[in-house]
């Protein structure tokens, strides 16, 4: 009897090791999936990487997570790694979406789909499915804001000073963002409600390379002292919260926030934490909202879909050409936060933890 129950003992042991041992092999076929971030100096990229390391994991693949530091040979020479290395598919948010092209037909060739993350990847047939949030309408969320901390909305009828910036020109999205804005902002400038006294309007006057916060504040000092000596700047359309963070600190150089100078409204993008502590602060007025970890699941949906054979779940067909071809794409809705629903949308989700704004 006991040495049965010893012989027992023994084959449940052994049926359990070679259950796990199959469950290990069931996770390693699943193989790896390529991620090419850009930069690790803006909080979102990290977060982004972080959330899709560990959704994919979840899923029972592995992870190549890479940063390129915002150099292009760099993240070129990643995915080419990643290429050589036959990683199942490539998720790439992209440096510069023209630049790839090459790469991603050694990607096709080898039979490694891709999915371009947040940003676009332009000129390449080779583009399979795109993740991203509705881009148009973070621009949106971000002007009507603008008109919220004015005042418009409820009646004050200005004139307003208004200066506008965008992203970076090698970046899809910045378009976007500027042109979702514009379509709320523009009516107002055209009757004069709002008054760009620079006269810097449109995407080659005032993109902003590389996402720069320090092109920013410099493009802003030079904005502050050619225009407005003896005017005050009401409002500035900032399309992401690096970019506000500079522009901040050239206001604060001459004297804005202050109860004399009081801080224009300005807008931001991505709820980074120095920023949300800005808009506690009453210094940034509004950022938007992007939940990463959405963005991330949705992107490694996409993964298993396409490893699987299952069906890919997109919700746009039309909007995203990337110049070869319209990609299909997946678009998540962003949040305005302000000062009123910071916590509800940025602490209450569990996004951040109360401590992180102390």
């Amino acid at each position: 009897m006991l040495k049965f129950k010893a012989f027992t003992a023994a084959t449940a042991i052994g049926l359990l090791a070679l259950g796990a041992l199959a469950g290990s092999a069931q996770a390693q076929e699943k193989g790896t999936i390529g991620i090419a971030m850009p930069t690790k100096s803006s909080a979102r990229w990290i977060d982004d990487g972080n959330n899709m390391v560990k959704v994919l994991e979840s899923k029972g693949y592995k992870a190549d997570l890479q940063y390129a530091d915002n150099d292009i040979p760099n993240q070129l020479a990643q995915i080419e790694n990643m290429i050589t290395k036959k990683e199942k598919v490539l998720v790439i948010a992209a440096i510069d979406g023209t630049t790839l092209s090459d790469a991603l037909q050694h990607a096709a060739d080898a039979g490694i789909k891709v999915i371009s993350y947040d940003r676009l990847i332009k000129g390449s047939p080779n583009v399979d499915y795109y993740a991203t949030f509705d881009n148009f309408q973070v621009g949106v969320l971000q002007a009507e804001s603008i008109l919220k901390g004015l005042g418009v909305k409820e009646g004050k009828k200005g004139p307003f000073n208004i200066e506008l910036f965008g992203g970076s020109p090698d970046d899809n999205n910045a378009f976007f963002f500027y042109d979702g804005a514009m379509s709320v902002l523009k009516p107002y400038i055209d009757n004069g409600t709002l008054v760009v006294q620079s006269k810097q309007m449109g995407m080659d006057k005032v993109s902003t390379m590389r996402w720069d916060a320090a092109t920013a504040q410099a493009r802003m000092d030079n904005l502050l002292s050619a225009f407005y000596t003896k005017q005050h700047v009401d409002a500035v359309l900032s399309p992401y919260d690096g970019l506000s963070i500079g522009i901040i600190s050239a206001l604060k150089g001459v004297g804005y926030g202050s109860k004399d100078q009081p801080m224009p409204v300005i807008s931001g993008q991505d709820a980074e934490v120095p920023s949300v502590k800005s808009i506690i602060n009453h210094e940034q007025y509004s950022t938007v909202f992007k939940d990463t970890r959405e963005l991330a699941k949705v992107a490694a949906g996409m993964v298993d879909a396409v490893l699987s054979g299952g069906k890919v779940e997109v919700n746009d067909t039309k909007t995203y050409n990337n110049g070869v071809k319209v990609v299909p794409s997946y678009l998540l809705k962003p949040v305005s936060v302000d000062l009123s629903n910071w916590k509800q949308a940025l602490v209450d989700t569990g996004y951040y933890k109360a401590d992180q704004f102390k």
